[in-house]
C-alpha cells in the first residue's frame, strides 16, 4: 500500500514539473512575441501531432535508434573484451589508455569531420557513437576487475579453481555493476553524439536531419518539435532499459531465493 501510495505521489510531481516548465515555456513565449526566437506550445505540439502521422517521420526514427544500438553494440563488446583484457594485462591496459584519453580528449566536432571523410554519411553517427560510449564501457569494466576482491583469488588458487571459472564466477559477478553503470551511460551520450553526427553529415533518414532541415529553413516550430521527439524517445528508451534491468535482477534474486 505504502510503495503504491508512493508510486502515485511520483507520478504526480512528474506531472506537475512537466507542467511547470510548460507554463514557463508559454510565459517565454508571451514576454518574447517572436515566432522565430520562441515558438509557442500549442503550435509546437501541433506540428509534432502532425509529423507523427507520416510515414518518413518514423523511418527517421527507426535509422536513428538503429545507429544509436549499432554504435553502442560495437562499444559494448569491444569495450567488454578489451576491459577485461587490460585489468588482467598490465602491458595491454598501457597501450589502450593513451587512446582512451586522446578519445576523451579530442572535441567530438573534430572526429565528425574525419568522419565523414572516411565513411559514407549514414555511418558516421554509429563511429561516433561508438568513440563516445567506448571510453566509458571500457574504463568502467577495467575499474571492476581491478576492485575485485583479492581474498576470493587468492581462495581460488588455494583450490586450484580453473581461470575459466574464476572469470564467470569471480570477475564477471564484480563487474556486473560497473556494466549496468556504464551502460545506462552510455545510452544517454551515444543518443546525443548520434544525433549531433546526424546533423552534421545528415544521411537521408534521420532525427539529425529533420533538425538540420528545420535549421536551414528557420523553421523554429520544427526544430522544436524534432527536439521534443528527441527528447521523448531517449526517456523512453532509457526507462524501458531501466526496467528490463531492475526486472532482470529481480527475477534473479528471486531464483536465488527460491533455491535457498
Amino acid at each position: 500500500m505504502i510503495s503504491s501510495t508512493t508510486a502515485h505521489k511520483k507520478v504526480i510531481q512528474s506531472i506537475l514539473g512537466i507542467l511547470f516548465w510548460l507554463a514557463a515555456w508559454q510565459a517565454i513565449y508571451f514576454i518574447v512575441q517572436n515566432d522565430i526566437l520562441v515558438p509557442a506550445p500549442l503550435e509546437v505540439f501541433s506540428l509534432l501531432g502532425e509529423l507523427i502521422l507520416v510515414k518518413s517521420f518514423w523511418s527517421s526514427i527507426f535509422f536513428t535508434i538503429f545507429r544509436v544500438f549499432a554504435g553502442i553494440f560495437l562499444a559494448v563488446v569491444l569495450g567488454t573484451v578489451l576491459g577485461i583484457s587490460s585489468g588482467l594485462n598490465r602491458f595491454l591496459y598501457e597501450l589502450i589508455a593513451p587512446l582512451v584519453v586522446a578519445v576523451k580528449s579530442t572535441p567530438i566536432m573534430s572526429f565528425i569531420i574525419v568522419a565523414l571523410v572516411w565513411f559514407g554519411s549514414g555511418n558516421v553517427p554509429i563511429f561516433i557513437c561508438f568513440l563516445i560510449a567506448f571510453p566509458i564501457i571500457w574504463t568502467n569494466i577495467w575499474e571492476g576487475i581491478n576492485n575485485v576482491d583479492i581474498k576470493l583469488l587468492e581462495m581460488a588458487k588455494v583450490f586450484q579453481v580453473s581461470r575459466f571459472k574464476i572469470l564467470t564466477s569471480i570477475y564477471l559477478p564484480q563487474i556486473k555493476p560497473y556494466f549496468i553503470s556504464g551502460f545506462l551511460t552510455i545510452i544517454g551520450l551515444g543518443w546525443k553524439a548520434t544525433v549531433t553526427a546526424e546533423v552534421i553529415s545528415h544521411p537521408v533518414h534521420a532525427i539529425g536531419s529533420g533538425l538540420y532541415n528545420a535549421r536551414v529553413s528557420i523553421n523554429t516550430v520544427a526544430l522544436f518539435a524534432w527536439t521534443l521527439a528527441i527528447i521523448g524517445i531517449s526517456l523512453l528508451i532509457e526507462k524501458t532499459l531501466i526496467y528490463l534491468l531492475e526486472k532482470s535482477q529481480g527475477s534473479q534474486g528471486r531464483k536465488i531465493d527460491n533455491a535457498g
